[in-house]
């Protein structure tokens, strides 16, 4: 094993990030995470030092962090360029490798081809958080360019965990179908989507940290699942006990109907997404997919079973399927 390493996570208890702390600590580095220090469904694993600050407040992070160097730092909670210049101003000099959570929703919408490379166009007319994405890559190349700044970006596409789960309704949709309800899916169902866990996620991620030759460069990490959306609907009812009914509805009509939901489904969810991992692969070739979404989604359903207090339906959003399947009929 090489030497161990000093890591920050700015983060650490999310979606994405708590297996990679994990598996950080498993392979023995020293971890380091600052967050806010609530309690979550994902606790922090034993011998993680925990620095506790909003990291909106960049006096309290500074407060914490004192003149403390790092071999990796990895900020999985900036989704603006306001959030990652004061990272750039504040590690420049004292890290040497600053990882940065994109999305692999920056991609170009809808893709000419796939499937997507590293050097697929940044460009996603539909949804503003994937713009500003773009924007906070844009401005971590020019650092990189111009000060030498570590940087490193790694892109992920719809990243989930035991906790999670992927379709319009959540739980409310697998309510629907334990209840014999129909489900909404949009457009023709037939659309691939890319499904990683969070645990194969975390060996492509943590493969890279410390690695000076990731400088400057951007990876796409995303497993090989990639199940149609009705698949996904089908392989969730089956978990839990149903046979589930399919109601296709066009992605625009969704939108129209839930705009909360419309730039994430028509900027992202709406197109076939199939990626090549080749690039991370090179340099971390034992990352793989081993939970495909058949077996992940009876993970999911078997950890809502266990936590009965997670199984919250939304009224209103069950209202609106219901409108949407009459007005589909």
């Amino acid at each position: 094993m090489s030497a161990p390493l000093d890591l920050l996570f700015i983060g650490g208890s999310g979606i994405i990030s708590a297996a990679s702390v994990r598996l950080a600590v498993e392979r023995g580095h020293h971890v380091t995470v600052l967050n806010r220090g609530r309690t979550s469904i994902r606790p922090l694993p034993d011998g993680v030092e925990v620095l506790v600050a909003d990291v909106r407040d960049p006096a309290a992070v500074d407060e914490v962090l004192g003149r403390r160097e790092f071999d990796a730092v990895s900020q999985f909670v900036a989704f603006t360029t306001d959030h990652v210049q004061p990272d750039v101003d504040r590690f420049a000099g004292r890290t040497g490798q600053y990882v940065f959570i994109s999305s692999a929703s920056a991609y170009q919408k809808p893709p000419l081809s796939v499937p997507v490379t590293e050097s697929t166009p940044l460009k996603n007319p539909f949804w503003q958080y994937s713009r500003d994405k773009i924007a906070c890559e844009d401005l971590l190349v020019t650092a990189y360019r111009d000060v030498h700044f570590p940087a490193v970006i790694v892109r992920p596409s719809h990243t989930y965990d035991d906790t999670t789960l992927p379709t319009l309704g959540g739980w409310t949709d697998v309510a629907r179908m334990r209840q014999g309800k129909p489900v909404v899916v949009h457009g023709d169902g037939t659309t691939q989507w890319t499904l990683t866990h969070t645990d194969d996620f975390a060996v492509g991620f943590v493969g890279l940290l410390g690695r000076p030759e990731t400088l400057g460069n951007a990876y796409t990490i995303t497993g090989e699942s990639a199940p149609t959306w009705d698949q996904v609907y089908t392989w969730l009812g089956r978990a839990a006990g149903a046979e589930p009914e399919l109601v296709h509805v066009a992605s625009e009509t969704i939108a129209a109907a839930l705009p909360e939901n419309g730039p994430g489904l028509v900027g992202d969810k709406a197109h076939s997404m199939l990626f090549d991992t080749t690039k991370l692969r090179r340099l971390v070739p034992e990352f793989t997919t081993t939970i495909p979404y058949a077996v992940g989604a009876r993970r999911t359903i078997g950890w809502y079973d266990a936590h009965p207090d997670a199984q919250q339906v939304d009224a209103g959003l069950d209202a609106a399927f219901d409108r949407l399947v009459a007005a589909a009929r």
